[in-house]
């Protein structure tokens, strides 16, 4: 549903759901082509008894998790809703909210999530490791073949429609829970995003800053390859701040683009990150 008008409510049971609005963003994907196919394969329906997969994107804040997701997502014409999990995520933020309207009355809003079910988008379930156990059981009827999720506060049972898709980005870091392991089996397959190459990670810097020149590109492009050397956990993200940084300052004052990208590093990733610069 992707064309024309969109209907903004939906009944279920006697319940008005009221939807939520599909994020439009202007990025696209560069690079890594082959995660973009594995994530097509995986929401791919090869036969009338085939079911979609549940991928989960799995790499380090900052490379691209949600960005590959939506510009995915995108290819296939649909809308996308983003629900953003954080550790106060609890069952009823991801399915229905009731609300108090002016009037006293009780409105019930549909997530982002229950949204997308509705009307056959695509949900990214984004940073999904930051939410609790009790918030992801509440989605373990619709990662199988079941297929819906069960509304305690509106009282109605949402089934998914069979456009529906989702796709959890999960951080590889340690300020995370544990994904239980029935939810875990129903998140697959794992697709790995990890480090883009030089050459890539250029075109990603590019892309996110089509007015900086070549020279800071180069530049910050190498500071990137050296850490990733190091197994530091800089990405891309940090790449951009730190080019986008180094151009106000160098807009601001005469210092030299050297000078500029190194105070940036040191500004937005640590003195200790300047040792990745290089000095020619």
């Amino acid at each position: 549903m992707t064309k024309g008008k969109r209907p903004r409510t939906v009944e279920i049971e006697g319940v008005t759901l009221h939807l939520a609005h599909p994020d439009e963003l202007d990025i696209a994907w560069v690079g890594q082509q082959e995660t973009m196919k594995q994530l097509l394969a995986a929401w791919s329906v090869i036969d009338d008894q085939d079911l979609p997969m549940n991928p989960r994107l799995l790499g380090k804040p900052g490379v691209g998790k949600t960005t590959l997701a939506y510009a995915t997502a995108k290819l296939l014409e649909r809308d996308v809703y983003i629900f953003q999990a954080t550790m106060d995520t609890r069952p009823e933020d991801l399915l229905i909210t009731p609300v108090v309207d002016g009037e006293g009355s009780i409105r019930y809003v549909a997530s982002a999530l229950v949204s997308a079910m509705l009307s056959g988008g695509i949900c990214i379930l984004d940073e999904g490791n930051r939410m609790s156990e009790k918030s992801w059981a509440s989605l373990a009827p619709l990662l199988d073949n079941r297929r819906y999720v069960e509304s305690i506060v509106a009282g109605v049972k949402v089934k998914a429609s069979p456009d529906f898709r989702i796709v959890a980005t999960l951080n590889d870091d340690a300020s995370t829970y544990e994904i239980p392991e029935y939810i875990h089996s129903r998140l697959q397959p794992q697709i790995i995003l990890d480090f883009p190459e030089s050459d890539e990670e250029r075109m990603i810097l590019a892309e996110n800053l089509p007015f900086a020149d070549g020279e800071i590109l180069d530049y910050v492009t190498g500071f990137l390859q050296a850490a990733h050397a190091a197994d530091e956990p800089f990405t891309v993200r940090d790449g951009v701040n730190i080019a986008r940084y180094a151009l106000k300052m160098l807009a601001a004052s005469e210092a030299s683009l050297t000078d500029a990208v190194q105070q940036s590093v040191v500004h937005v990733l640590g003195e200790d990150a300047a040792r990745y610069l290089t000095t020619d």
